[in-house]
């Protein structure tokens, strides 16, 4: 494999070819259906074939082709299961590896930006690397106190090729859309390019992990990898063993699942209450599961990868999601409805029945209805049938709603979670975690204020009349 970037003619002739292949297949779609075949095998056949050449290009290039196709990869359970079947090996590929960079260029980064003298640093170092992924790989070694550690190395020319792609990428957007039924693939696109220079930019990276680091320390459940050393193009972390969250989807056991799942799902929301920041680059090849979780070395924790895309939430999660999502389980339509309006996701134009925006909603958040939710691919295929298909009211009505650039990134990170929760077929208890983290979820009512403030009063006291108790014996004896 030559560097990243090869010629842009050449990436761009790649991306290119893309949609003149998915013509060529419609062509040849058509001529099966002269002859007899029936619509829906050819159709089935006609999305594979698609499917596969897709993932086959955007892995080899890299780049923003690669990162597209991580963040398309974690909605593979919204396809029907016979389209994503044959082809979940090749979306595995795009989660955790690609196509290494030449040995020769890894030293000529490694030169340039730690010096002639760069073995110094290091007691060891692997040449092969451990893991290739979009716009970096990364290599295993002893860093030369003695630590393990990960030494990420951006590729050369990077930046050219993320925007390149992305940019080639969403001039064809529309003929991407079939593959994952109901979601607009353009948007995506334009929120990665809009992401690239925080994507590249080394410094921001390691000032978002080490920020996770320290606040995740002593966490009985997650664990993040500390920043060791960090200069431009170089990202050296603590190294982290574990099951790769791809090979738990694969194969793990219904315990692993569901354990991975409730971790998910936990840092997902406990990330931004408790650092401000949101990871925003949610797909498997990102986490591992560790042992020796709370219950002891055959429980499991959650190891987080990559912090190269955060969204900044200075107040954690925005107040809004929970005061709306309680407020949509208490079916209180017109309030849920002024909320949406207020903030945007209801255009000022636009008149709509709140009833109707609520029975839009409720579907999506079945799993926060429950104590305890099974997510599976046959409940996201639903959800996306529903809103993809023209005939239904759902997809009449979510046409009409807006979503508010505050609330892009947010709502990406929350849809491709639940993709990942649904490849694992996790049962989660999603209720508790929301309760636990999310803004505006649970409201105090008054009375339990009011009985809150009446118990801390009463244990100040008894506190106060312990103090008095112990310290009577030595006024007595001062007095005497």
């Amino acid at each position: 494999m030559s560097d990243l970037p090869r010629k842009a003619v050449t990436r761009t002739a790649k991306l290119a070819a893309l949609p003149l292949g998915f013509a060529g297949r419609a062509t040849w779609g058509l001529g099966k259906r002269i002859v007899g075949e029936s619509a829906e095998i050819v159709g089935r056949e006609l999305q594979q074939r698609t499917a596969e050449q897709l993932f086959k290009v955007l892995g080899e290039l890299k780049g923003g082709a690669m990162k597209f196709g991580q963040a398309l990869s974690v909605f593979e359970s919204a396809l029907p299961e016979e389209v994503a079947g044959p082809y979940r090996a090749a979306l595995t590929k795009l989660q955790e590896a690609a196509p290494p960079m030449p040995t020769r260029t890894v030293h000529a980064v490694l030169t340039e930006r730690l010096g002639e003298d760069w073995r110094d640093l290091f007691a060891e170092f692997d040449e092969k690397p451990a893991a290739a992924a979009s716009i970096g790989q990364v290599h295993r070694a002893v860093w030369h106190d003695g630590r393990e550690v990960a030494v990420k190395i951006q590729y050369p020319g990077a930046g050219d090729a993320l925007l390149s792609d992305l940019t080639q990428l969403s001039r064809f957007a529309r003929l991407l859309g079939p593959l994952i039924p109901g979601m607009d693939v353009k948007p995506l696109i334009t929120e990665l390019r809009d992401r690239v220079s925080e994507e590249l930019d080394y410094a921001l990276e390691a000032e978002a992990q080490q920020a996770h680091a320290v606040e995740f320390e002593d966490d009985p459940d997650v664990v993040v990898p500390a920043v060791v050393h960090q200069c431009d193009q170089i990202l050296v972390t603590e190294w982290i063993d574990g099951v790769p969250l791809s090979e738990v989807i694969s194969g793990g056991s219904p315990e692993q699942r569901d354990r991975a799942g409730q971790l998910l799902s936990r840092f997902l929301f406990s990330g931004p209450a408790r650092t401000g920041l949101l990871h925003a680059d949610p797909h498997p090849g990102n986490f591992r599961l560790l042992p020796g979780g709370p219950e002891g070395e055959d429980d499991w924790r959650l190891g987080v990868l990559d912090f190269g895309t955060v969204d900044r939430l200075p107040g954690g999660l925005p107040e809004t999601i929970g005061h709306s999502l309680r407020l949509t389980l208490e079916g209180d339509a017109d309030a849920v409805y002024e909320l949406l309006r207020e903030e945007g996701f209801v255009k000022e134009s636009i008149e709509l029945e709140p009833g109707a925006v609520l029975d839009y909603l409720l579907p999506i958040i079945e799993p926060a209805v429950v104590d305890e939710f099974a997510f599976s691919r046959d409940w996201m295929r639903n959800q996306a049938a529903r809103i993809a298909d023209p005939r239904s009211p759902a997809h009449q009505l979510g046409r009409q709603l807006n979503l508010p650039p505050a609330y892009l990134l947010i709502h990406r990170v929350t849809l491709s979670t639940i993709g990942v929760l649904c490849q694992l077929g996790a049962t989660v208890r999603l209720r508790e975690e929301l309760k636990a983290w999310l803004p505006g979820f649970v409201v105090e009512t008054a009375e339990e204020e009011f009985y809150e403030d009446e118990a801390g009063e009463r244990a100040a006291e008894e506190e106060f009349d312990e103090v008095e108790d112990e310290g009577e014996p030595e006024e007595r004896a001062a007095g005497a």
